[in-house]
Formats: C-alpha cells, sequence, structure tokens
C-alpha cells in the first residue's frame, strides 16, 4: 500500500507549524485539526499533496495564533518557546537549525501571526509567493511586501555574528563546566559582560519575572554547586538540562565573538515533555 501523504510529510508538517507556533504541544493539535480536513478532501483532486498540506497546516496555525494573544497576555513572567531534544543531525542543516533555535523562536513572538506565517514559509521552507498567498489569504505581490518587512524585523533583531557549529559547541561546553564547578570567576570568562538572562517558569517554578542583566548578577545566580548539569542537543543546538532537588529546566545559550550573550532558561513544567525522547525537525 502507498504510504499516505499525511503520514509521509508529518516531521515537515510538524516543524512548520512548530515553527510558526513556538509550541509542540499547540503543533501537535494543529496537526491532528489538519489530518481531521485531510480526511474529507477528495484525493483526486488534490495535484500537489505536499503544497496543499502545508497551506492547510499554515491555515490551521495561523488561526490559532489569532486566538492565543489573550493567554499571552495573562502569562506569568517572560514567554519562551517550548524547547525539542533534537539529534546533533538536526544541525548539518545550517539554515534548518538557525530558524528552529529557541533564540529565532523568541524574536519570530514579536511579528504579527500574518507576519511569521509568511517569514516562515518563505525564508525558512523557501515556498513560492504563490502558495503562500493562497495559505494567507493575501495577494502574492502583498505577501512580497510582508515578506520584505518581516525580513527586515528579524534581522535588525537575530544575533548580530552567525556562529560556526565547532565554535558553539566550544564556548557552551566550557559554560557547561563552570555550572558543574560552580565557580564564579569561570562563569563570568564565558559569559558577555552584558549578558541577559531570560528565565520562563510561567507561575509553576521559580524563576526570575524580568529578564536579568549583567555578567555579576548572572553569574551569582547560577554558581552553585547542588545541580545536576546533563548536556543536550534543544533545537538543532548543543544546550543543557540543568536539575536541582528534582526540578528541571532546558538551557539554551546564544553565542556571540566567544562569549555567550543570552540564556534562554524554560523551567515551565508544561514545556518541558520533550527532553526525553528526540523529535525529528525537516525541511
Amino acid at each position: 500500500m502507498t504510504e499516505d501523504p499525511f503520514v509521509a510529510h508529518r516531521s515537515l508538517l510538524f516543524t512548520v507549524a512548530y515553527e510558526m507556533l513556538g509550541s509542540a504541544a499547540d503543533a501537535e493539535d494543529v496537526l491532528q485539526e489538519s489530518w481531521l480536513r485531510w480526511a474529507d478532501v477528495d484525493r483526486s483532486q488534490v495535484r500537489d499533496p505536499r503544497s496543499y498540506l502545508v497551506r492547510t497546516v499554515t491555515r490551521q496555525a495561523l488561526n490559532r495564533l489569532r486566538t492565543r494573544s489573550r493567554s499571552r497576555e495573562e502569562y506569568v513572567g517572560p514567554w519562551l518557546p517550548e524547547p525539542l531534544l533534537t539529534s546533533p543531525d538536526v544541525a548539518e542543516d545550517v539554515e534548518l537549525a538557525e530558524n528552529v533555535s529557541i533564540a529565532m523562536l523568541t524574536v519570530l513572538e514579536t511579528l504579527g501571526p500574518t507576519e511569521r506565517a509568511v517569514f516562515v514559509l518563505r525564508e525558512v521552507f523557501e515556498l513560492p509567493y504563490g502558495e503562500i498567498a493562497e495559505a494567507t489569504g493575501k495577494t502574492a505581490a502583498t505577501v512580497r511586501q510582508i515578506a520584505r518587512r518581516a525580513r527586515e524585523h528579524v534581522a535588525a533583531r537575530r544575533p548580530r555574528v552567525p556562529v560556526s557549529r565547532s565554535e558553539q559547541q566550544a564556548v557552551v561546553e566550557r559554560f557547561l563546566d563552570a555550572l558543574r564547578t560552580g565557580r564564579l570567576q569561570e562563569l563570568l570568562d564565558v559569559m558577555a559582560p552584558d549578558v541577559v538572562l531570560v528565565a520562563d517558569g510561567g507561575g509553576l517554578a521559580d524563576a526570575a519575572q524580568a529578564p536579568i542583566h549583567g555578567a555579576e548578577l548572572v553569574a551569582k545566580l547560577l554558581a552553585r554547586p547542588d545541580r545536576v548539569v546533563s548536556a543536550v542537543w534543544l533545537n538543532g543546538a548543543p544546550a543543557a538540562r540543568i536539575e536541582v532537588d528534582g526540578r528541571v529546566a532546558a538551557v539554551s545559550l546564544v553565542v556571540e565573538d566567544g562569549q555567550v550573550t543570552r540564556i534562554h532558561a524554560i523551567a515551565n513544567p508544561r514545556k518541558l515533555a520533550r527532553l526525553d525522547e528526540p523529535v525529528e525537525l525537516t525541511r
């Protein structure tokens, strides 16, 4: 029997939904809704199942983006994306790894729903403008304008200097070694003076309610010897899993010029369900 196109493209469809939503739980809901619609479609009328399914998932993800603004307003403290345990293989696709990184997903949160959809479909998945127009309900000319604005918006907020995989790994390893020893000076040496720590506890775990600025404040907060630090791959990049008194946090790092410039710590237990089994992300 020929494999159903939805099943064949499921990893791609999940990646599209996750890129648009920053939440694996929401992405799974979108895939379920899209599957129900696909089940009712006359397949003989679908010329390109992959494109059709991507458009369907995009529409469902857009609907969810437009209806969740109130829940974000009520969220306790900073909101960060749900981290995914991935294999190192994801990093082989440099563009995909950059675009599914915690840092990039955090930037994408500053876009409006349509801008985010257009950016993801064009810059990450390289869909033609005509297909994006059909998925978003806009004209191709409008989509081009939205894509340009979104690119400029993201470019102004993403890390300034691209970092090689080897440099990222080396700096992350130094950071993790400093965490394991709890030595303040080692942490200060690996972090930029103006480093920023953003923590997401969602009101369900201990976490700072606002970003913490400056290496000294961040180092004093992190320099504790009573934690278990494990190296993991999150969202296609080397990262850390930290346990303190049975509580878990996923920590993603932004590296620039050989130092850690931004730390994203996700401690909300509702966002940590995907830390035990790798998730396949693909384009």
